[in-house]
């Protein structure tokens, strides 16, 4: 038995997704507008920093278009910045996942803050420096919220995920993947970590409901769904729902489950709440195939969006980078849209 969405990866368009030379570019999701134009929504930082851990305090997420859903898209403007330090994502925006409800658009991100100057001091390049410990530490999950997919997008004081002493969640949530259900109910999917003394420990993904998309969200499981202790390590989930319930894909950390570091897995769940891996569990891997026919290998593959049009996914996007594999080996990032056949 092969998996439903491996089958349907075929050669796919070097000039898809979204580029830009002065920035890292990396995870994002898209929306069609009712001006008929794809809108995604995109973290980026300036190539002035390493990419690793640039991304921790500099990132912004940019608002981008593009006539058809494989792009190329062009920058437009930025729709979550920088504000101010005294807010809980005043420093950094990341990992934009959109959703669009009734006349609603909704903007489920990553944000973050630091008490520091700019992050371009050569000494606070590293995972060890200041503005990394502090800028992950900081990491919550919250929502931005607009009446066009031009914005203005209006953001809240506090986040909607905040961490909780003695949980799986207990030193950060990211990650954000959200179901919006048509009485506005939502089923939020994330990425935890917990305090171990008084550093983290591996990634775990919890699931939390909420009657608004304004909260409050209660976390739902009090052990992880997918974590060193169960199932596996996973990260980046991207949920979405359709006839048959709910669908799942997610990288695989160590590559235990789907026989391939790295590669993507698909789950499914009824109820959004309990999780079985697919019978054939390998969704996607790093190695591709170009439409030139050119077969490709991807140093890093990551922050899976499924594109979901009138029930089905049509489109997959990836932040992807090249080199051998490793944030310090890539010399270029970017987005990539693949279609499915």
């Amino acid at each position: 038995m092969s998996n439903p969405l491996l089958t349907r990866i075929g050669s796919i368009p070097r000039d898809s997704g979204y580029r830009d030379d002065a920035y890292w570019v990396w995870g994002s999701s898209v929306v069609k507008g009712d001006d008929g134009r794809y809108h995604m929504y995109v973290s980026r930082w300036s190539r002035e920093l390493p990419f690793h851990p640039g991304w921790m305090s500099e990132c912004e997420i940019a608002h981008c278009t593009a006539e058809t859903v494989l792009g190329p898209y062009t920058f437009h403007d930025v729709a979550l910045g920088k504000r101010g330090a005294q807010y809980w994502d005043g420093q950094s925006c990341h990992n934009p996942k959109v959703v669009r409800h009734g006349d609603k658009y909704l903007l489920y991100y990553m944000g973050s803050t630091h008490p520091f100057e700019s992050f371009f001091a050569a000494e606070d390049q590293t995972t060890r420096s200041k503005h990394c410990i502090v800028g992950r530490a900081n990491k919550r999950v919250g929502v931005a919220v607009a009446d066009s997919p031009d914005g203005p997008w209006t953001r809240f004081d506090a986040p909607i995920l905040p961490t909780r002493p003695n949980t799986f969640y207990s030193f950060l949530t990211s990650n954000p993947s959200a179901v919006v259900h048509a009485d506005g109910a939502v089923l939020l999917m994330f990425k935890a970590r917990a305090y171990e003394g008084d550093v983290h420990g591996e990634m775990t993904i919890g699931i939390a409901k909420a009657p608004h998309y304004a909260g409050p969200y209660t976390v739902v499981n009090q052990t992880p769904l997918f974590g060193p202790d169960h199932v596996g390590v996973i990260e980046d989930p991207a949920m979405w729902r359709d006839t048959e319930g709910y669908h799942m894909l997610a990288k695989d950390m160590s590559g235990a489950i789907s026989g391939e570091r790295h590669a993507g897995i698909l789950c499914h769940s009824a109820d959004g709440l309990d999780w079985r891996v697919d019978a054939s569990p390998k969704a996607y891997s790093k190695e591709i195939v170009w439409d030139d026919g050119e077969p490709g290998f991807l140093g890093q593959m990551e922050r899976v969006f499924p594109y979901v049009e009138d029930g089905k996914v049509t489109t997959l996007f990836f932040a992807v980078m090249d080199g051998g594999g490793g944030f310090d080996k890539g010399k270029q990032s970017w987005n990539l849209a693949i279609p499915l056949q």
